[in-house]
């Protein structure tokens, strides 16, 4: 039986809910709220995003999808291209290389998967930066981003589950 045209409207809905909502968090970041310092300890829940996403539905967040939407990001956020992809990209390779520990386990593994990934991408993003800036830049933001990411993951976590339990399935 061939699906209608809503059916196959509704499977690519559900299929983009994933890249949507890493969009939406994205945009998100990038609104101005006027609050003095919030961009330096503000969490990234654009990759909390990849990586849940990375460990729950690897079908519906390949590597290339990350790496665009790093991409996007940094265009979007004037920082040099490559910053949040390589972010992105360290994050959904540890989610998927290591999804076998996380599924069915303690949420705390899962919390700590992130914790050690989102680290490595500031510590990485914060190299790339230094790098292509061409001198050493404060590792504070980077850090505190990080730190805000880790504390907040459940949070964030928690919006996610019930978006791919209503919507994704």
């Amino acid at each position: 039986m061939t699906p209608t045209a809503a059916e196959r409207m509704d499977d690519w809905g559900r299929r983009l809910a994933p890249f949507a909502t890493v969009l939406v968090l994205l945009f998100f970041g990038l609104v101005p709220f006027g609050v003095p310092g919030l961009p330096l300890i503000a969490p990234a829940g654009t990759q909390i995003a990849v990586f849940y996403w990375a460990v729950y539905r690897p079908d519906l967040m390949p590597p290339l999808a990350a790496f665009g939407l790093g991409f996007i990001q940094d265009a979007l956020a004037g920082t040099p291209l490559g910053i949040a992809s390589l972010a992105f990209l360290i994050l959904h390779g540890i989610a998927v290389n290591q999804r076998k520990t996380f599924i069915g386990k303690p949420f705390l593994l899962v919390w700590l998967g992130l914790a050690v990934g989102a680290l490595l991408a500031a510590f990485a993003s914060w190299a790339l930066a230094s790098a292509l800036l061409g001198g050493v830049i404060p590792l504070e933001r980077p850090l505190f981003q990080a730190l805000a990411t880790i504390a907040l993951f459940p949070c964030f976590c928690w919006v996610l589950v019930r978006i791919h339990r209503g919507v994704v399935h």
